[in-house]
């Protein structure tokens, strides 16, 4: 049995953990009171006790939080974008290969990818990688997502006060500077970032990203159907639908309450898109985390999670 302590265990994603961590055996959860979770050496005391402890906080509380813990050998896997470009931490993104895996194995700070990021990643890295579409192109991204995503005032917003605005879907992040974005050009190899647009919908959980490609030449959708599927061989959390059989229509929360993720390619011989289908708090969030934790720990990657 190893410890595992969670600051900011309040916010969605420090739920969704908590849930998910309370139900196994060979794990101890470490509490703190109420009065004292803003309390910095409290916290710290904590998280020098724990074998794993998990930052679900704001970017300024969790590099606060690193930074006092610098000489602590806790493994400290990080949900924020603080530390999700920073090459002292380990991305924790092991389906984008052995040099990401090994790194989350024997890292002891490991940042977790954000959800938009997660989708975004899954479906452009494959094609960047193989060079059937250009790193200096410029790509559109459309990221559906629940309003889980966006926190506990968002959620309020949502359940607790009826405003027209909120029934229907709303893009944001107009400016094209949202803070995934960093993420997305560096772990994609692209040398452009794409043109993204995420859009939060009156839903409480799950996620849709989708981009959109001419055909190479010569290729077919049957052929990148087996691109993906290559690349993403023998992975339990990322699975790619390969059936000849498109399907007439995606939904964005048909994961929800799962930690995997599907890949689909849909399209005809001219052009062709590629979607990426799972939970922003599965995969895009708390699954991911605990995901990352099991191969810290060396343990089976899928222990306690739903898949």
């Amino acid at each position: 049995m190893f410890k595992v302590f969670i600051d900011g265990g309040e916010g969605t994603t420090g739920l969704r953990l908590a849930q998910r961590l309370k139900q196994r055996s060979d794990i101890e959860l470490l509490t703190i009171s109420s009065d004292l979770r803003k309390n910095l050496d409290a916290r710290l005391e904590k998280i020098d006790l724990a074998d794993v402890a998990f930052l679900c906080l704001p970017d300024a509380a969790s590099r606060e939080v690193a930074e006092a813990a610098k000489n602590c050998d806790t493994r400290i896997i990080d949900t924020s974008t603080a530390f999700r470009c920073d090459p002292d931490w380990a991305y924790g993104f092991p389906e984008l290969g052995p040099r990401y895996l090994h790194a989350i194995q024997s890292s002891r700070r490991i940042s977790n990818p954000g959800c938009h990021a997660t989708g975004s990643i899954a479906v452009l890295a494959p094609l960047v990688k193989a060079g059937l579409i250009e790193k200096t192109g410029l790509y559109t991204l459309t990221s559906l997502t629940g309003y889980s995503g966006g926190g506990k005032k968002m959620i309020a917003s949502y359940e607790n006060l009826h405003d027209k605005e909120l029934d229907a879907p709303r893009i944001y992040s107009l400016g094209q500077k949202h803070k995934h974005l960093p993420e997305i050009l560096k772990y994609t190899g692209l040398e452009q970032s794409p043109i993204f647009l995420p859009i939060v919908a009156p839903y409480y959980a799950g996620m849709l990203v989708t981009a959109g490609f001419l055909m190479p030449t010569d290729l077919s959708l049957s052929a990148i159907r087996k691109l993906y599927h290559d690349f993403y061989r023998d992975q339990a959390f990322i699975t790619v639908e390969t059936s000849e059989e498109q399907p007439k229509m995606l939904g964005s929360n048909t994961l929800a309450g799962k930690d995997n993720l599907k890949i689909y390619i849909c399209g005809n011989e001219e052009r062709f898109t590629v979607s990426a289908q799972f939970d922003n708090l599965g995969k895009g969030a708390s699954g991911a985390a605990i995901e990352n934790m099991n191969i810290a720990m060396g343990l089976d990657p899928a222990t306690g999670l739903e898949l």
